[in-house]
Order: C-alpha cells, then sequence, then structure tokens
C-alpha cells in the first residue's frame, strides 16, 4: 500500500463518522467548493480504500457488530409481538416487565392522562418499528432481492439495438387514429 498523506489520513478518519465524504473532506481540511470532488477522487484510490476496509474491520470487532449482530436484530424486531407488552385484559404490563427487545425497539412513548368528569383516563401511544421497513431490509441483507424490480434482456445487447428495440415497442404500443373526414 502506498503511503497516505496526513490530510488523507485524516480524511479516512473522518469518513468513518458518518460516512458522507464531502463532510469528511471539509473536517480534513480540503476546500468546501471542492470537497464532493475530493471526496469522490479519494474514495477511488485503491490506498484510500485498502485504509477504509481495515478500520471499518476494526471498529466491527471493537463494537463487536457485524453482518450476524445487524441481521439477529432485524430478526429479532421482526419477531416482536404486542402480545409480550400486555396483559390478559389488554393493559400495558409496567415497563421493567417487557421484554428487551421492545425496550431497545420503540422508538416513542406517549403517555397521556384524560379526565372527564370523575374518569380519568391513561392513553399509551407506542410507536413500533416500520414492520414493513424491517422486512426490507432483511430482504436486501441476506440479498432475496424481494423489493427489487428486474427487468430480463436477452440476445444483443448494444446501446444502438436497445434504442431500437425501445423504439420498436413503443411504435407496436401506439394506437393510430383514423384521420378525421368533413362532411
Amino acid at each position: 500500500m502506498s503511503k497516505l498523506t496526513k490530510k488523507q489520513l485524516l480524511f479516512v478518519e473522518e469518513y468513518l463518522i458518518d460516512l458522507n465524504g464531502a463532510q469528511a473532506a471539509i473536517r480534513a481540511g480540503y476546500s468546501k467548493n471542492s470537497a464532493k470532488e475530493q471526496s469522490s477522487r479519494l474514495l477511488t484510490k485503491a490506498n484510500v480504500q485498502e485504509l477504509l476496509t481495515k478500520r471499518k474491520s476494526e471498529r466491527s470487532q471493537r463494537t463487536k457488530i457485524d453482518a450476524d449482530y445487524v441481521l439477529n436484530r432485524l430478526v429479532e424486531i421482526d419477531e416482536m409481538d404486542v402480545a409480550d407488552i400486555l396483559d390478559n385484559e389488554g393493559n400495558a404490563l409496567p415497563i421493567n416487565q417487557w421484554p428487551m427487545c421492545w425496550r431497545r425497539t420503540i422508538s416513542g412513548l406517549d403517555l397521556q392522562e384524560l379526565m372527564t368528569g370523575d374518569i380519568q383516563t391513561v392513553v399509551r401511544k407506542i410507536k413500533w418499528p416500520d414492520k414493513v421497513k424491517n422486512l426490507e431490509l432483511i430482504g436486501k441483507h441476506v440479498d432475496v432481492q424481494a423489493f427489487k424490480e428486474q427487468k430480463q434482456l436477452s440476445g444483443d445487447l448494444t446501446v444502438t439495438n436497445l434504442v431500437a428495440e425501445i423504439s420498436k415497442r413503443n411504435a407496436e404500443q401506439r394506437t393510430v387514429l383514423p384521420k378525421m373526414t368533413k362532411k
């Protein structure tokens, strides 16, 4: 691996913070005006990519967060059942009795006390994780590609042939209206 300059090394460290190339370039000391171009150029350099891969691997080992961890958490979220946090009458259990998965995963909990005459009502709103988005992430992670539209092309694929094929299909789909004649 060829040596990186101090600025390039700083770019790598800054990039790992938020994976935002332009901001990493600015924080590393590159001009705001050229930050986007500089980050694109730096991210294509083999030695920068090599160091980024090494640093990401080190971070995964330090945090113990890897692809298995992410997939296991996604599956855990997918398997969340509201019955785990309710008693037999449908009332929410005290939070300290909720399974760990629920306590780590909900993104909001709203408690409102309403008074109607002598009756006090507590309204609880629990914001679940987005289950559809969660399944989409699982599908992408395991390369199911269930959420990706696929078009299959066959034959001799060149730009000329592709343009000709599209033009031909468009022409076939057009309906020709008969000419109107004057009476």
